[in-house]
């Protein structure tokens, strides 16, 4: 018996998905096989795919697709996040670190899911609260400077150690998942997502000391702002979900195998090399 009965989708707000939504309902009337996306999305597409609010989405769907890039397929994980379900990404433009195929793919991907022929990543998360409001971050939680406003002061605190204060245009947690993200821009090292670790990373650090730390999975890290900080903006995913004043603080902990990623072919470290255009020196080459 086929593993996939129901497909959920999750569509990019503004690429143009009907060729793989297409793709996705011939399959799934091939198989008898149900469609599911959220009604906001798939109401803006003339298909067949049944409407139904996020809740039902997740607990109904045997597999979820993410179609667009890597922004779609972080809120896929979002919404997912704790749940087995597997998650298949499929690109809809730009390469991605995290969507695993083209469209051309897809029919043969579904087919090989179903038959059970593919392997899951598991992706950890890091969590947080800000205010009254428990966020989910599958590649940073960030503490960002506002323009106009003063630096990014902050202290971190590993495990109940004061460790470290940075004054930087932000500092982020990262996961391993995000170290090809903003905490890469910002200097920090490449994990692979097998690592379940947390990275602390300063952005542009005004300071002798730059370093990023690299924790583990099962200490959390508490940030404070500090007296000399401007406002800061909290970035969860690079959407702004408040801000802090000095004096407040937040603490981060990680949320291991917090989602499951598909993945048919190719490994990290070919996207990693494809997406970032890691050649190396070029004195190393003959």
């Amino acid at each position: 018996m086929g593993m996939v009965g129901t497909v959920g989708l999750v569509l990019h707000p503004q690429r143009d998905s009907k060729k793989a939504i297409d793709t996705i309902l011939r399959w799934a009337a091939g198989k008898g096989a149900t469609v599911l996306g959220l009604p906001e999305e798939v109401g803006r597409i003339d298909c067949s795919a049944v409407a139904v609010d996020p809740t039902a989405l997740v607990e109904r769907a045997d597999l979820l697709v993410g179609l667009g890039g890597d922004g779609t397929m972080l809120r896929t994980m979002r919404l997912l996040a704790g749940r087995p379900t597997p998650i298949l990404g499929v690109n809809l433009g730009r390469l991605g670190f995290l969507a695993e195929i083209d469209v051309d793919e897809l029919a043969d991907t579904l087919s090989a899911i179903d038959g059970h022929r593919y392997t899951v990543e598991s992706r950890m998360a890091v969590r947080s609260r800000v205010g009254t409001t428990e966020v989910t971050a599958f590649n940073d939680i960030a503490l960002v400077r506002i323009p106009g406003e003063g630096l990014a002061a902050v202290s971190v605190t590993p495990a109940g150690s004061d460790f470290v204060r940075y004054a930087a245009d932000a500092v982020i947690v990262a996961t391993s998942t995000g170290s090809t993200a903003y905490s890469f821009s910002a200097g920090g090292p490449i994990v692979s997502p097998r690592v379940e670790a947390i990275l602390v990373v300063p952005a542009a650090a005004h300071s002798a000391f730059n370093r990023a730390l690299v924790l583990p999975a099962d200490e959390d890290v508490t940030l404070e702002v500090l007296p000399s900080s401007g406002r800061l903006a909290v970035e969860v995913d690079g959407a702004v979900v408040g801000h802090l004043c000095p004096g407040d603080r937040i603490t981060v902990t990680a949320w291991p195998a917090a989602a499951k990623v598909v993945r048919v072919g190719t490994t990290f470290y070919e996207r990693a090399r494809r997406k970032l255009r890691v050649d190396g020196s070029t004195e190393a080459y003959p």
